[in-house]
């Protein structure tokens, strides 16, 4: 019975995943159980490596390695003069995986608004200061069309006001309460093209 509460757990476990409820983790732990050596030692032994060395960069917010340095925010073979702000770690990869933008990120890791979370904890200062260390030209604010997202875009173009960067925002293709990164590469393609520069309260 022991091995049976075993895989029970595991269900569970792997039914928390995004997009996977307990049908489809059920068929996803036989599969490993059926290919135990291909599968859940290999699996089991990445997943280490990964809980002990992949932590989030303290200044860009973006994932790295423990041991190197961050190669988002501390690129030395490009320049770049824009940053493009994103909710999570999502957001960039489909950003990224469209090859429309060309430039740095910094991922906040969720919403002013999310719950429990704290304005610290958006990485908010630490983007003013590498839009001030980097000599940034423009800063594109690419979080998600919902009343969340844009709160967060409004607090994040004032914290940037005394920099005087060029703050922008993505335009046409975004529909209404889109999250960044369930958009296909046109509509993203759209929206960056398209993005549009934010006015300040004080204009």
């Amino acid at each position: 019975m022991q091995s049976i509460n075993e895989i029970e757990e595991l269900v569970k476990l792997i039914s928390k995943l995004p997009g996977l409820g307990p049908k489809s983790a059920k068929r996803i732990v036989l599969k490993l159980i059926n290919n135990r050596d291909e599968l859940i030692k290999p699996l089991a032994n990445t997943l280490a490596q990964v809980y002990k060395n992949v932590v989030r960069c303290n200044l860009c917010g973006t994932l790295k390695s423990n041991s190197t340095a961050c190669s988002n925010c501390e690129d030395t073979k490009n320049k770049f003069t824009k940053i493009c702000v994103v909710e999570d770690i999502a957001d960039q990869w489909s950003i990224e995986n469209s090859n429309i933008f060309q430039g740095y990120f910094h991922i906040l890791g969720g919403t002013i608004s999310s719950v429990g979370q704290k304005k610290e904890d958006l990485l908010i200062n630490s983007l003013v200061e590498r839009v001030k260390k980097d000599n940034i030209d423009e800063v594109i604010l690419a979080t998600s069309a919902t009343v969340e997202g844009q709160t967060t875009a409004f607090y994040i173009q004032d914290s940037l006001k005394k920099t005087y960067v060029k703050v922008t925002k993505l335009a046409q293709g975004l529909p209404v309460g889109g999250e960044i990164e369930n958009l296909d590469d046109g509509t993203l393609f759209s929206a960056f093209k398209n993005r549009t520069g934010i006015k300040s309260n004080s204009d």
